[in-house]
């Protein structure tokens, strides 16, 4: 069966979301699973070189403490899926449009869907900048890529489109927020939900695919 995974690669939820998915998945081992990455912007007007994190924050949520106590929240969340999260280590909020590229590019090129994982704990564990494309370059050569294809790549307009595109068709479902997984193209749910509740999914839609 396929599920898609509707995320951004600078949301902590979709990173909680992801390590929730595998250990669903875990508790159906019988299952096929076709994972499929789906783009969404959650900071669309967002310039292209980032902006200051605390600034964003400030301006999203109101003030420094309520930012405390909403990423205090995300942190003890990911402590439950051994995310160890370093907001503190995070200056920018990215533009996220060229981290998505980078994914569109690596599954193209057999690096698979570890570069997801890559660019989550880039981010959000060490920090680093994933809209600028030099970190992002190095990214996918970890990952095994070859350098010189990404940069070239990455300064061209291949695939802005297509990120756009899927943002917009995210919008045109109902979807908002982010996670969302879609299972089968027929069964949408959205947040980062406990295993149980996504392997529960998983058995929902694989009863309607033999009702069907």
């Amino acid at each position: 069966m396929q599920i898609q995974v509707i995320f951004d690669t600078v949301c902590p939820w979709c990173y909680i979301g992801k390590r929730r998915l595998e250990q669903a998945l875990a508790l159906r081992p019988h299952v096929g699973i076709d994972l499929v990455w789906r783009p969404f912007l959650l900071n669309r007007e967002i310039p292209t070189e980032g902006i200051d994190r605390t600034a964003y924050l400030i301006r999203k949520f109101g003030s420094e403490a309520r930012v405390g106590r909403i990423y205090g929240a995300i942190a003890q969340a990911g402590e439950s899926v051994d995310i160890d999260f370093e907001f503190d280590r995070i200056d920018r909020t990215p533009n996220s449009v060229d981290s998505h590229r980078l994914i569109r590019f690596a599954l193209r090129n057999g690096a698979g869907p570890r570069i997801v994982e890559i660019l989550f704990f880039k981010y959000f564990i060490e920090g680093l900048d994933i809209g600028r494309q030099d970190i992002l370059q190095e990214i996918g050569e970890r990952a095994g890529l070859d350098g010189n294809a990404i940069d070239g790549y990455l300064n061209s307009e291949e695939d802005i489109d297509f990120v756009y595109d899927q943002n917009n068709r995210a919008h045109r479902m109902g979807i908002n927020g982010v996670p969302a997984f879609v299972f089968n193209e027929n069964m949408v749910i959205s947040g980062a939900q406990e295993p149980q509740i996504l392997a529960r999914m998983i058995d929902a839609a694989l009863a309607m695919a033999d009702a069907a």
